[in-house]
């Protein structure tokens, strides 16, 4: 009978580990407004997120959280739409002879609008010659935006490995893309 009752009480001990297990990370809440330094470009961040601001002919705007990051350049004027997106898909976490030749493409120039400007989005893997901030492989997102007198850049970068297993982690970084506005 004791065999028995422990047959019975030993799933049961185990029960409360596995409810632990099976709950989902929430996806943090974009609590924070911010804008880029010429006040242009705003989008949020969860609270807690590093913000900093790079002057510049490419101005840079960069938010770090999560162990993930966003970047968003602004330029002034509309420049080529497909030239400026290849641009924007070569700046990477590091300089070009730090990481693996080519990237592994999710989905690449795909077109379409973002707040009635013209956009191109594409998606792709960068394997780095040394771990950046623990890890080798970053998924890569750009989505370039032109239109009303300006070129935005909106870039996130997220580790290979968060980005398959996580879904809070693909659903924050999309949010974050589309907190993106004018004013």
């Amino acid at each position: 009978m004791k065999d028995l009752r422990a047959v019975i009480l030993a799933p049961l001990l185990l029960l409360p580990a596995a409810l632990v297990a099976g709950q989902k990370t929430p996806v943090p809440v974009l609590t924070e407004e911010h804008w880029n330094a010429s006040k242009t470009v705003g989008f949020k961040t969860p609270a807690g997120w590093n913000v900093t601001h790079t002057p510049g002919d490419m101005e840079l705007t960069e938010a770090r959280g999560d162990g993930m990051i966003l970047r968003i350049w602004r330029r002034q004027g509309e420049l080529g739409l497909d030239s400026l997106h290849a641009e924007c898909m070569m700046r990477r976490l590091t300089g070009p002879m730090e990481s693996r030749p080519g990237a592994d493409y999710e989905y690449d120039f795909v077109g379409g609008m973002v707040g009635g400007r013209r956009a191109l989005d594409s998606a792709f893997v960068v394997e780095y010659d040394e771990p950046i901030d623990g890890d080798k492989k970053w998924r890569q997102r750009n989505l370039t935006v032109m239109g009303d007198g300006e070129s935005v850049c909106i870039a996130t970068y997220v580790p290979n490995g968060i980005w398959k297993k996580h879904t809070w982690a693909r659903k924050l970084l999309t949010s974050l893309a589309e907190s993106v506005k004018w004013p």
